[in-house]
């Protein structure tokens, strides 16, 4: 996968996942905002939709090609199996910092693997599955970002996914903006925030 490592100071490493018709530079200055001292591995998603790189094949807005959602999310996992080979990352200590459709793969993991993600700072997800079990992510840090007024993820996909992540033993928190589907200055430092209070 196309992506940009960057060693840091600490042990940690973000993985940043951007959204529809971004690249692997989008999220960089999140990173820093979000922890300075962390390795960063960005990843650019493989899929193209109409040019616009992508994690995974939708069929329309909001719905997911399930079998791609599936087959790209262990494409990642492996990726990041190889990647902390190939950059002697610690493979235990990697944070997701997703957007949009990039915040959609980071949850799939969450959905499809145990132990893949240390924690997870989603920035207007939705609910990549349903009707599956979720492997058991006991006490694993989860970060929502979501907008009261967001037309692409409505609050109820907010509630139902952090219904799902709960019961599945993760401890999520859920910031609201009244803000649409945009990633807003006061989100992100909330976030950081978060992050600075979990690891």
């Amino acid at each position: 996968m196309k992506h940009v490592f960057k060693k840091g100071a600490s042990d940690r490493t973000l993985l940043l996942l951007h959204g529809t018709g971004g690249t692997e530079q989008d999220l960089l200055p999140l990173a820093k905002m979000i922890d300075p001292e962390a390795s960063v591995l960005s990843v650019r998603g493989n899929v193209s939709e109409n040019g616009m790189p992508r994690f995974f094949k939708r069929l329309r807005e909001g719905v997911f090609d399930e079998e791609d959602l599936i087959a790209r999310t262990k494409e990642l996992d492996t990726f990041l199996n190889e990647a902390s080979s190939e950059y002697g990352f610690d493979r235990n200590k990697v944070v997701a910092v997703g957007y949009s459709n990039g915040a959609n793969i980071a949850g799939s993991l969450l959905f499809h693997f145990n132990n893949s993600l240390e924690g997870a700072l989603l920035f207007h997800p939705m609910v990549p599955r349903r009707g599956i079990d979720i492997p058991q992510q006991s006490g694993l840090p989860v970060f929502i970002g979501a907008g009261e007024n967001d037309p692409i993820c409505p609050a109820h996909e907010t509630e139902e996914l952090k219904e799902l992540l709960s019961n599945a033993g993760a401890d999520v928190t859920v910031h609201w903006e009244r803000m649409g589907h945009q990633l807003t200055e006061t989100e992100v430092n909330t976030a950081a925030r978060w992050y600075k209070s979990q690891f």
